[in-house]
């Protein structure tokens, strides 16, 4: 079963459930996170584990680990999830962490990738699966793709366009892969 945890519109979880994915439950940092909507509107129990709630960010994402292992998560996706997790959290899901980055890591790292890449002046960026560790965006790949840079307008949305088909396929995998 997955887990997935967000932090804004959910694009890419609505992606996995389009695939029909086995999403058994989805957390936020952010209360106000439209994925949230996403997901309840799909039958799938939420929850938001803000800072503000927690003595510091490692209790919160021990909290947050547990309540998806009582949802019987097994594998735990980043899809647009704006907090690095700390090694109490990735101790609990051992190789069992996958994110989705819109760049070739190592190239761009973090939250700004696609204006890294422009302002860079690449010809080629594109996406990245990979395992998260405790670093940031630093933790072995499983799979990329690489996304021309130019048309520039349309970057973004073509960036997206390969998230929404590649996370999935990886997440698929990983799923066969752990039966």
């Amino acid at each position: 079963m997955i887990g997935v945890l967000v932090s804004g519109d959910g694009t890419n979880l609505q992606a996995l459930l389009d695939a029909g994915l086995p999403v058994r439950a989805v957390a936020s940092n952010r209360k106000d996170a439209y994925a949230l909507v996403r997901a309840r509107e799909a039958g799938i129990s939420t929850a938001t584990f803000s800072l503000d709630c927690h003595a510091d960010r490692a209790e919160r994402d021990l909290v947050m680990a547990t309540w998806l292992e009582e949802h019987g998560v097994e594998l735990v996706v980043l899809a647009g999830y704006m907090h690095l997790l700390t090694p109490p959290f990735l101790q609990r899901f051992p190789e069992r962490v996958v994110n989705v980055h819109p760049s070739l890591l190592p190239d761009f790292p973090g939250a700004h990738a696609i204006d890294d890449a422009l302002a860079a002046g690449v010809e080629t960026t594109g996406v990245s699966v990979h395992y998260v560790d405790d670093g940031l965006d630093s933790g072995p790949l499983i799979a990329q793709e690489a996304v021309p840079v130019e048309p520039r307008d349309t970057l973004e949305v073509r960036i997206h366009a390969v998230e929404h088909r590649l996370l999935p396929e990886v997440v698929r995998e990983l799923c066969v892969a752990a039966r």
